[in-house]
C-alpha cells in the first residue's frame, strides 16, 4: 500500500486557501494529518500565514467562539511573533458584529502576543468603536493616543467622520484645522467626509465651497463619493437642473461613474414629476458604461407603485433579471406594499409565492406587509395560514395588526379566530396582552366563549399572563 504524503505546513496554507467552508477549514488545520500512523506524532508547526488565513475565515463567518480558541493557540505558540494586521482584522470583525468591548479586549491584549502596537491597529480600532457608534469611547480612547504614534490622515478622517455622524460640524472644522496645524495633509477621503456630513446636515452652500477650497488650495479632484453627496444634496431640495451639470461635469472631467448618481436622479425625477424623463435617463447610463444595479431598478420600481403603474414597475422587475442583476427583497417588498395599498392583495400574493422560484427568501418586511393586507380586505383564513407560517419562520407580526386582526375575528365570531390563537400558542407566541385582549373581547359578547376560550388555552399550552 502507498504510504500516505503528510501534510507539510506549506501545503496546509495552500488547503486553507482553497478551502470555502470555515467549519471544513477549522477541521483541517486543527487536524492536518488525520491518517498519520504515529501513535505519539511530533506537534505540527504551523506558519503565520495559516494562523492568519484561519482567523480570517473563522472571523468573516462570525465564529467567534472558535476563532478565540485559534487566537489562543496563536498566543501559547512562542516560535511565532504575528503581526499587527491579524489584530486589526480581528478588531474589524469584532466592530461589523457590533461588539465594541471585544474589539477593545483585543486592542488591549495586542503585546501579550508579542506584538507592537501601532497607529495602524489604533485606527482599527477607533473605526470599529464608530462603527458601533461608541463616540464617548473613542474621545475617552484619544487621551492617549500619543504613545502608540502620531495621528495620521486616516485617524483625522475617522474622528471627523464620527463627528459629522453626531452632527456636530463646529468639532468636525476644528479637526480639520488641527490636522493643518500638525502638518497632516487632508485627502480625498478627508473632504468627502466634510463634504457629506455638510450635504447631510442641509449645509449645501458650505458643501460646495469646500469643495472649490479642495480643487484651488489643495489640488484635489473630487471623486464620485463627493459628486453622490452634492447630487444626492441637491435632489433633496429639488434642485434638479444643477443636479444633471453636475452629473454631465463627470462626464466631461472623466470621472468614473458610479451607479449611485443616476439611481439619484431617477428617484428625485419620479418625486417631483419628471418621471417621462427616466427611460432616457437609464439609457443613458447605459451609453456611458455605467451598469444599473440593484438600487437603480429598486429607485424604478418604487416610483413606478407610487405612481400606481404596477405593468412598468414588473417590467423593470424582468429587465432587471435580463441584465443580470439580481433582485433583491426590497425589490419584491416595495411591490407587494403598493399592491396591498391599493387592495389588490391576491397580485400581491402570487409575488408573494413566487418569490422562493425567483430565488429570493422573503422577510418579516414581507409576511407583515401581506397579513395586514389580508387583514384589510378580511381575508382571515388567507392571513391565518400566512401567520402560521410567518411564525414557523421566526418572524412576529406587529402587535397592532394582532390586535386589529384579533378584533375583527372576535366581533364577527369568526372561527379563524380558534386556528390564530392556536398557531400563537404552538409557537409560545402568545403573551399575557393577547390574552386580556382576547378575553375581554369575548366577555363582552359571550361570557361562555371566554370560558371555552380559557379553558382551550390552558390546555393546549401553558403560558404567562404577566
Amino acid at each position: 500500500m502507498q504510504k500516505l504524503k503528510k501534510i507539510s505546513p506549506f501545503r496546509l496554507s495552500s488547503l486553507l486557501r482553497l478551502q470555502k467552508d470555515p467549519k471544513l477549514a477549522l477541521r483541517l488545520f486543527l487536524n492536518p494529518n488525520p491518517n498519520d500512523p504515529n501513535p505519539k506524532p511530533k506537534p505540527f508547526r504551523y506558519s503565520l500565514l495559516s494562523y492568519d488565513l484561519i482567523i480570517s475565515k473563522l472571523g468573516r463567518a462570525k465564529m467567534f467562539s472558535e476563532m478565540e480558541n485559534i487566537v489562543e493557540k496563536l498566543k501559547n505558540d512562542t516560535r511565532i511573533i504575528p503581526e499587527e494586521i491579524i489584530f486589526c482584522n480581528i478588531i474589524t470583525f469584532y466592530g461589523r458584529a457590533r461588539l465594541p468591548h471585544k474589539a477593545l479586549q483585543v486592542f488591549d491584549e495586542i503585546p501579550s502576543y508579542r506584538c507592537q502596537r501601532t497607529i495602524k491597529s489604533v485606527n482599527t480600532l477607533l473605526n470599529s468603536l464608530l462603527m458601533c457608534r461608541k463616540f464617548d469611547k473613542m474621545t475617552e480612547f484619544l487621551s492617549g493616543i500619543e504613545k502608540y504614534g502620531s495621528p495620521v490622515a486616516c485617524t483625522y478622517n475617522i474622528l471627523i467622520n464620527a463627528c459629522c455622524m453626531r452632527s456636530d460640524l463646529e468639532r468636525a472644522r476644528e479637526l480639520f484645522d488641527e490636522m493643518r496645524r500638525r502638518g497632516v495633509e487632508p485627502n480625498v477621503v478627508t473632504f468627502g467626509t466634510l463634504i457629506n456630513g455638510l450635504c447631510a446636515n442641509s449645509e449645501l452652500g458650505m458643501a460646495f465651497s469646500l469643495r472649490r477650497r479642495m480643487e484651488r488650495d489643495f489640488k484635489i479632484r473630487p471623486n464620485a463619493h463627493i459628486y453622490v453627496a452634492l447630487i444626492k444634496a441637491l435632489c433633496k431640495v429639488n434642485h434638479l437642473n444643477e443636479a444633471i451639470e453636475l452629473k454631465n461635469e463627470m462626464l466631461r472631467k472623466k470621472v468614473e461613474l458610479d451607479p449611485a448618481v443616476y439611481s439619484t436622479l431617477i428617484s428625485a425625477f419620479f418625486k417631483f414629476g419628471r418621471k417621462v424623463e427616466v427611460s432616457g435617463l437609464l439609457e443613458e447610463m447605459k451609453q456611458n458604461g455605467c451598469k444599473p444595479n440593484t438600487v437603480t431598478y429598486n429607485a424604478m420600481i418604487f416610483g413606478f407603485c407610487q405612481e400606481k403603474e404596477f405593468d412598468k414597475a414588473f417590467e423593470a422587475l424582468s429587465e432587471m433579471e435580463k441584465e443580470g442583476c439580481k433582485p433583491d427583497v426590497i425589490s419584491y417588498n416595495v411591490i407587494i406594499s403598493r399592491l396591498c395599498r391599493v387592495r389588490k392583495v391576491r397580485e400581491a400574493n402570487d409575488l408573494f409565492e413566487d418569490m422562493p422560484r425567483l430565488k429570493c427568501v422573503p422577510d418579516v418586511v414581507t409576511y407583515r406587509t401581506l397579513f395586514e393586507g389580508f387583514c384589510d380586505v378580511k381575508q382571515f383564513k388567507e392571513a391565518a395560514s400566512l401567520l402560521d407560517e410567518m411564525i414557523f419562520m421566526g418572524y412576529a407580526p406587529h402587535s397592532s395588526s394582532v390586535s386589529k386582526y384579533v378584533t375583527e375575528l372576535v366581533q364577527g365570531k369568526n372561527a379563524e379566530l380558534w386556528t390564530f390563537l392556536f398557531s400563537l400558542v404552538k409557537r409560545n407566541s402568545i403573551d399575557g396582552y393577547m390574552w386580556r385582549l382576547v378575553t375581554s373581547l369575548v366577555c363582552k359578547n359571550n361570557h361562555s366563549d371566554a370560558h371555552e376560550l380559557f379553558n382551550r388555552l390552558i390546555n393546549t399550552h401553558s403560558f404567562s399572563a404577566d
